[in-house]
């Protein structure tokens, strides 16, 4: 469905950032020559520019950025240095690709390198407010192409995009959301992701494959996958869906989260519509739905996130349900609970009894306790109002095992079997779910009864 695109992304609220109030002073190529400078430099003032530049090949860039704290005069001059052909062929490494010939302890060290980077970046430019910090940073990194959405040939086999997120999460860890706010807009700007989305969640799924490769490797390696703190993986998280439309947001959480082809890394749309899937394919839109759910994703209700699920549940088209059921055991109990106490109270029960048989079904098969069902189906019988309504319900929890286990008996029975024998094994599936969902559901009666 084409939607129009919210401008919310571009929005600054109207308050003065943490260092608006100071003064920048443009960057240039030559050191500060007064006599106030100089004297800030200690002993560094008797070395000629390019002995001081010479030293500091020997040193870490760890131990750099901790000499950018020295003064103001020495991070002028290590902000020169940075800027030369010398210093920018020292720090910025572009090896991104030999991942098989250099092995992870190389690829290891080359994030590190990155992280060191931004901490560096981060001393240097402590001074300025944020918009020229972000202006000279992105005058340093400009050149690496392996950074940009769409720069880099084969994306797959390349660690740029993880570099340039860590070196992001180091540069604007303790910024306040203002500041970061602002990040995310300079983000968009340079990389046209607003419009890269609007192509992607407008178009027919798996049209532009290679798009939706660049931009779910783009928003999980430089925004989303190198945070400690759960908020601030809300907050990014939030940057990237909040501007659009719930059905798009929807559409936009497969894109970044959904299964995709150990092949090619496309995103696999039909995966949740041709027949079960496992935990693996699901984790991930899982694990980001409770992220959206948790109290530290402030911009969101409960009410949100259930109507993400909802959405999702349908993309691309309606999934089978027992990969609906699947996702919502997997984001929690709050959250099924949640999706499920919100068909109740809107006449759904019919709908609602047939996930519960299916919750039933994914217990069976992926081992989980069945009296975990049980005891949700109970906690959802409190939510109708009368006992006329959740009579009705437990006989539509029947009726859905009954008409399913007649389904798939007449499927067996049809003799049109595949070579795994699915309907089969479904059926032994779902006979055994039934038996052990009505022996909880004895043993929880005979202890009420012997109390």
């Amino acid at each position: 469905m084409t939607s129009t695109i919210s401008t919310s992304f571009t929005l600054i609220p109207n308050q003065k950032y943490r260092r608006s109030s100071r003064r920048s002073k443009p960057f240039c190529n030559t050191v500060d020559t007064d006599s106030e400078s100089l004297s800030t430099l200690g002993n560094f003032k008797a070395l000629p520019l390019e002995i001081f530049q010479m030293v500091l090949k020997y040193l870490s860039v760890k131990d750099i950025s901790m000499l950018s704290m020295v003064s103001k005069a020495v991070s002028n001059r290590l902000i020169n240095y940075i800027s030369t052909s010398s210093g920018n062929r020292r720090l910025l490494l572009q090896d991104f690709h030999n991942l098989e010939i250099s092995g992870k302890r190389e690829g290891s060290c080359v994030l590190e390198h990155y992280r060191s980077l931004g901490l560096l970046l981060k001393r240097c430019t402590l001074l300025l407010p944020t918009k020229d910090r972000l202006k000279y940073i992105h005058k340093i990194l400009s050149e690496v192409s392996c950074f940009k959405l769409s720069g880099c040939p084969s994306p797959l086999h390349c660690l740029g995009l993880q570099c340039y997120g860590v070196f992001l999460q180091t540069l604007t860890a303790g910024w306040d959301e203002l500041e970061c706010h602002r990040v995310f807009n300079f983000l968009c700007e340079l990389s046209n992701l607003p419009r890269k989305v609007q192509t992607v969640v407008s178009s027919k799924p798996g049209s532009a494959r290679k798009l939706e490769l660049r931009i779910r490797l783009f928003c999980r390696s430089v925004l989303l996958n190198h945070w400690i703190h759960r908020s601030d993986s809300a907050f990014w998280l939030t940057r990237i869906l909040k501007p659009w439309p719930m059905v798009n947001q929807a559409r936009l959480l497969y894109i970044i989260f959904g299964p995709v082809s150990s092949l090619n890394g496309h995103v696999v749309w039909q995966k949740m519509i041709e027949g079960p899937t496992d935990e693996t394919s699901l984790k991930g839109l899982a694990d980001a739905i409770k992220l959206l759910y948790d109290t530290e994703a402030k911009e969101w209700t409960a009410d949100d996130v259930i109507s993400l699920v909802d959405e999702l549940s349908v993309v691309p088209r309606e999934w089978l349900m027992e990969n609906n059921a699947r996702l919502l055991i997997l984001s929690g109990n709050n959250i099924c609970f949640t999706f499920m106490a919100s068909k109740a109270v809107n006449g759904r029960a019919v709908e609602l009894a047939r996930l519960v048989v299916f919750l039933a079904l994914v217990c069976e098969k992926d081992l989980y306790c069945m009296d975990w069902a049980v005891k949700m189906m109970q906690k959802v019988c409190k939510v109708f109002s009368t006992p006329g309504e959740r009579n009705n319900f437990l006989q539509s929890v029947e009726n859905a095992f009954a008409h399913m286990i007649m389904d798939m008996l007449q499927s067996v029975m049809s003799g049109d079997h595949d070579e795994e024998d699915s309907s089969f094994l479904n059926l032994f599936h779902l006979v055994n779910a039934q038996a052990n969902f009505h022996k909880e559901i004895l043993y929880l009666t005979m202890r009420s009864t012997s109390t």
